[in-house]
């Protein structure tokens, strides 16, 4: 959605009828609002992509009848007679037809109202003698009462909401409204165009880093594999894998209408470390046929065969990881999907790709030069003198030589995991900064909308030096399609933006400063701006809310009830300060009906005189210039007293009594705000309080409120949520667990082999979340959502190293033998993956923008999963295979004896 606000460079002098304290508004302006809402909005419109054009502040014209009252009097004339008499002026017969031999007219009879003279000129007969409406009224045009307004950078604004066509690109139609908004700037001089909150700038930041972010991992886990290969041609291998199995994962994309959004390109990052593991693994098995002095057609035969099971395994247990998440509701399902569809495309197309093509081209690659080394692979080989394998040997044999101590180190790291389970914050969604934002300030008085926007104004000027845009919203709005559009006159929104977050920052601490000097009772919080992120990712609650029902006490009590249990919960809070209770103070007029009935008063007269007096009593509407202007008979504009002083009504000898004798008057205090849900009514009470605080301030409320005889409590708030998702989220990661153990025991046909396997799982978790600790980040949903993902890519490599060692065993050789070649050959691939998988991932921890700030936390739960699950991987998963074969032999030598 874009926002385009239009105001006029330069107001020529007003040219208001009266008293400009009374209408500040222009005709200028009135004129200025009927050709935005005519042609500006058509024009946009127009453009194909563009679904509607939701338009506020507006200010329209109305016709005010103000009769002289000396006048009406002497001739005996009532305002019932005077608006049946202007309402006669409208006659209009329609639909009337007359036929004339072969021919048929329409006819119409009467006189259309088409301006302000045509009223003037209404012609009303009393006692045989005709007068006209402006011989016993002033007949005037003025701009109509206004309940909001909208300010952009201080100055009366029209705002438009542009709304696209659901199926069109938000690209495209940005691009087509700066066109057309440029045009608009020739064609109109005088009409400053502004496009305000502008969500293309954000999404196109984001995707723009996450596409760096993908560019510097793949040219990093290039750089990794030239290292470890140390020949020039398994990078090439592979710089022609991806791009083909990326655009076949495009392809999908377009057959499963998924667009390339945040999500599915951070799925597309986690991808290509996996599309790159699929190609290495393949590409170093072959090799090492290779060089066993095999054919190169058999190698690459060879080399392909042995591996495709265990890749097919692993891809199935890393989407297997994925299928209960994607049917998870709300925010979760939201971000999910378009996630484990990408990763899973995207890792299904590298298999195909990695096992039909890739041995082709291998063997296309190597045919021509044999075992032939080339100048780089020898100079690679002379300056990278490392021994993997020998390194390797020696870490394995130490582990299996102290198996207890290797056992109380994984003991250790499963306590620990717990304990920083327990320390780490839990949230919705990890922190992201801002430039801008929303404030809602509802001054907690009655003023009127011109009063609003003076403080308005006032809020605004102390942040003149640092904000770079701003919009105000002004009481109530004309949007069709916001909710939130009905404000009260005392309530405004403003957008305020800034260059950076500090600025932001400082805004708010003089914004505060502001409001609670000078304004003590308004209430005003701060909200997310409505932006592409704002249906999935707003978290809007505070951390506690406390719910206060009231129960069995009498209506006019209420008030002075919720007064003092609000005083009562603020006395406990310490230095947490409560919002003040949100009132509304209004004046009731009852009626005396004795009264009335004694002096024969008919209520309708009254309530039409008192709508008369406040410029309430539309008697009808013309059309002019496109616009349907309504024709009000109403009064000078006055204070309430000053009607109840000075308003009369007459009686049956034509006694001129004050309305005020008819009337009680009463000033009332109501809330202006009540909540409800399946309970009930309640009135929330907002407190933010630190996440570990939750509880101990429930506890204490729930007491306080224990023994209150007006009312009960209960409670929500983003903290139970956040709890509530991470409970959801581990029982689904439980359910994906369950679902690799029957793949992972269908592939190996054993019910044991899978549990070595997923025990990696929960030590692998306490990487996670040391890195997470270390970077001061959370648990929310896109660490979890790492961490799953780290859950589905970390056991490959377990699944290839048992699968290998299993192959070793059956063709003959020990255990321990078959756990050292099989550690040795799979060594390098196990190395190679988890490098480039980390790396892929690095870049985003020292990106910025929305869309990395997202992924932050689902790159660090990652990588800290992987690189301890690297080391599990390589050796305490042979470890508890060889402890797992030792029982079994004391087993089968136990039965035998």
């Amino acid at each position: 959605m874009f926002y385009i606000s239009t105001t006029l460079k330069k107001e020529r002098s007003s040219k208001n009828v009266r008293n400009k304290d009374l209408f500040p508004v222009s005709q200028e302006f009135v004129e200025f609002s009927s050709f935005n809402n005519q042609i500006i909005k058509n024009r946009i419109e127009q453009i194909s992509e563009v679904a509607m054009v939701d338009v506020s502040g507006l200010v329209a014209p109305e016709i005010l009848v103000i009769p002289d009252l000396q006048k009406l009097y002497s001739l005996q004339i009532s305002l019932d007679d005077l608006e049946n008499y202007i309402q006669r002026g409208d006659i209009s017969i329609k639909n009337l037809s007359i036929k004339d031999s072969q021919y048929q007219y329409n006819i119409r009879l009467g006189s259309q109202l088409k301006n302000i003279k045509d009223v003037e000129n209404i012609y009303i007969k009393k006692e045989n003698r005709v007068y006209q409406l402006k011989d016993i009224a002033t007949v005037l045009e003025h701009p109509k009462k206004r309940k909001g307004l909208v300010l952009s950078n201080g100055k009366e604004a029209i705002t438009m909401a542009v709304i696209k066509q659901h199926d069109a690109k938000m690209g495209v139609l940005k691009d087509k409204l700066n066109e057309l908004l440029e045009q608009l700037r020739k064609d109109y001089k005088n009409i400053d165009f502004q496009v305000t909150r502008n969500q293309t700038q954000l999404l196109d930041y984001a995707v723009a880093n996450l596409f760096q972010s993908l560019l510097w991992g793949i040219s990093l886990s290039f750089l990794i594999m030239f290292l470890f290969l140390k020949n020039l041609k398994a990078p090439i291998l592979i710089s022609i894998v991806i791009p083909i199995s990326m655009i076949i994962c495009l392809l999908f994309f377009q057959v499963l209408h998924i667009s390339i959004n945040i999500i599915s390109l951070s799925g597309l990052v986690l991808g290509i470390g996996l599309m790159i593991d699929n190609s290495i693994i393949v590409i170093d098995n072959i090799t090492q046929y290779y060089e066993q002095n095999n054919s190169l057609t058999k190698s690459c035969v060879l080399g392909t065969n042995e591996v495709f099971r265990p890749l097919l395994s692993s891809a199935l247990t890393t989407c297997a990881v994925f299928i209960p998440l994607v049917f998870i509701k709300g925010i979760a399902g939201a971000l999910f999907y378009d996630q484990a569809m990408a990763i899973s495309i995207g890792l299904f197309s590298s298999l195909l790709v990695s096992i039909l093509l890739l041995p082709v081209l291998y063997y296309l690659l190597h045919k021509r030069n044999g075992h032939r080394k080339g100048k780089i692979t020898i100079f690679l080989e002379k300056s990278n003198t490392i021994e993997y394998e020998r390194v390797y040997e020696k870490g394995l044999r130490w582990v299996l030589r102290n198996q207890k101590t290797a056992w109380s180190i994984i003991v250790f790291l499963l306590i620990s995991g717990i304990v920083l389970y327990n320390l780490l914050p839990k949230s919705q969604l990890p922190y992201l900064s801002q430039k801008e934002t929303l404030l809602k300030i509802d001054w907690n008085e009655q003023v009127n909308v011109d009063e609003n926007k003076n403080r308005v104004i006032e809020v605004l000027a102390i942040l003149k030096k640092t904000i770079r845009e701003n919009t105000a919203l002004v009481g109530s709005q004309q949007f069709i399609l916001d909710k939130e559009a009905l404000a009260r006159t005392s309530e405004v929104t403003l957008y305020l933006n800034f260059d950076n977050e500090e600025y932001l920052d400082n805004a708010k601490q003089k914004i505060e400063f502001f409001l609670n000097k000078k304004y003590p009772n308004a209430h005003y919080k701060y909200k997310e701006v409505t932006n592409i992120f704002s249906t999935i990712f707003s978290n809007l609650e505070a951390p506690l809310i406390v719910q206060l029902k009231n129960v069995g006490s009498v209506e006019n009590q209420r008030n002075n009830q919720l007064k003092e249990v609000w005083y009562q919960v603020q006395q406990n809070l310490n230095t947490i300060q409560l919002k003040p209770i949100l009132w509304q103070e209004s004046i009731l007029l009852i009626a005396d009906r004795e009264k009335m009935m004694t002096y024969n008063i008919n209520e309708n007269s009254i309530y039409n005189k008192l709508k008369s007096t406040f410029g309430e009593r539309e008697v009808f509407t013309i059309k002019h210039n496109q616009e349907i202007v309504p024709v009000v008979l109403g009064e000078d504009i006055k204070t309430i007293q000053d009607i109840l002083n000075e308003t009369t009504v007459a009686l049956s000898g034509g006694v001129q009594v004050c309305i005020k004798e008819f009337l009680r008057v009463h000033n009332i205090q109501e809330l202006k705000n009540i909540s409800g849900n399946i309970e009930g009514e309640y009135y929330p009470l907002d407190i933010e309080v630190p996440d570990n605080k939750v509880i101990p301030f429930k506890n204490k409320i729930k007491a306080l409120i224990k023994h209150n005889q007006w009312y009960e409590v209960g409670f929500s708030g983003s903290f139970f949520s956040n709890q509530e998702m991470v409970k959801d989220l581990i029982i689904i990661l439980l359910l994906s667990l369950v679902l690799l153990y029957f793949i992972l025991a269908s592939q190996f046909e054993s019910f044991i082999l899978p549990i070595i396997i997923l025990f990696e799982v929960p030590i692998d978790l306490t990487g996670a979340f040391l890195l997470l600790y270390f970077f001061g980040m959370s648990i929310n949903l896109m660490s979890l959502i790492g961490i799953v993902v780290m859950c589905g890519i970390i056991i490959n490599d377990s699944i290839l190293k048992i699968d290998t060692i299993i192959q070793l065993q059956k063709s003959g050789a020990s255990v321990l033998r078959a756990i050292s070649v099989a550690g040795k050959r799979r060594l390098k691939p196990i190395l190679m993956t988890s490098l480039t998988t980390i790396l892929a991932l690095v870049p985003m921890l020292f990106s910025s923008g929305v869309g990395v700030e997202l992924q932050a936390p689902l790159a660090v739960a990652l990588i800290g999963g992987m690189i301890l699950g690297t080391i599990v991987s390589l050796y305490f998963i042979p470890l508890c295979y060889y402890y797992l074969i030792s029982l079994n032999m004391k087993s089968i030598t136990k039965f035998k004896d």
